[in-house]
């Protein structure tokens, strides 16, 4: 990655466009890794996609034309990689970090997309954690922070990209832990909540958003495989037992995933949208 502030055409330290000043401008806790780009024709936001299914889907959308901002809480290493894997594609790539829970960020990622590519074109909305803590033991505090990261972080970050999306995608990722409530199968109170909310609201947005021909849309995953030393869950036990609940037998894959990612941000998903959509292996 280029990090050379002072390379020909470029702004000089603490000028009105230089990336030193907008660093500054930023948010305190954010950090900023960025590249200026050419030839862009389709400019996609991903948030959360340093791993996991957000990285998955940056992969699935990168190729020549297509410009992608990496966003990650503080993964910066993972996030540089994605980014890497996708300028190997022949696309363009931006890495942004902080905590999406911060109300100032979503707007600073927008701005951010728009001022280093020229244009928005798609949301795919990937932050979030998995919360089991159990609902009597959850104090308001485990809601708050599953509700500020998922819910209100997705909202804001929506809002801020619909006023740029003209025909432009939004897709969400939600969970199964919304919908799969069994005494066989753990479950996740606080991102129950916070998922819910988001599916609802991915509804709400698409009747709005239709006006202009941006569709809206959210995918439900089941049981996901984890990138190798992620943080899990699930022990590798839990993991064995719920994989015998699942009628095709098998954890599911962040490209699993983000392959529906890839059909909801393009031009054949056109006439889908406020649908939540499960990717879940016929687990009900």
């Amino acid at each position: 990655m280029d990090r050379n502030l002072s390379r020909p055409g470029a702004a000089a330290a603490g000028e009105p466009g230089s990336l030193a000043a907008l660093c500054g401008a930023l948010p305190r806790g954010l950090r900023l890794r960025a590249e200026r780009v050419s030839a862009v024709t389709r400019a996609v936001l991903v948030t959360g996609a340093a791993s996991g299914i957000g990285a998955a889907c940056c992969r699935r959308l990168a190729g020549p034309g297509t410009a992608i901002l990496v966003h990650t809480r503080k993964n910066a290493e993972g996030a540089d990689r994605v980014a890497a894997e996708v300028r190997a594609t022949g696309g363009e790539a931006a890495v942004m970090l902080g905590d999406i829970a911060d109300p100032a960020l979503p707007e600073a990622l927008v701005a951010e997309t728009l001022q280093r590519f020229g244009r928005l074109d798609a949301l795919v909305f990937a932050a979030g954690f998995a919360d089991k803590t159990p609902f009597a033991q959850a104090p308001d505090a485990v809601f708050q922070k599953s509700l500020d990261a998922v819910l209100w972080g997705f909202l804001r970050t929506a809002r801020a990209a619909l006023p740029h999306l003209k025909e432009g995608r939004i897709v969400a990722i939600s969970s199964f832990v919304a919908h799969v409530f069994r005494t066989d199968v753990s479950t996740f109170p606080a991102s129950a909540a916070a998922k819910a909310g988001m599916e609802a609201l991915v509804r709400a947005i698409a009747v709005e958003a239709a006006a202009n021909g941006t569709t809206v849309n959210a995918i439900v995953p089941g049981y996901t495989r984890k990138d190798p030393g992620a943080h899990a869950a699930l022990t590798p036990a839990q993991w064995e037992a719920v994989t015998a609940k699942i009628p095709l037998r098998r954890l599911g894959t962040p490209d699993d995933v983000a392959a529906m990612a890839a059909f909801l941000c393009s031009a054949e998903a056109g006439y889908v949208t406020g649908q939540a959509i499960h990717v879940n292996g016929g687990l009900i």
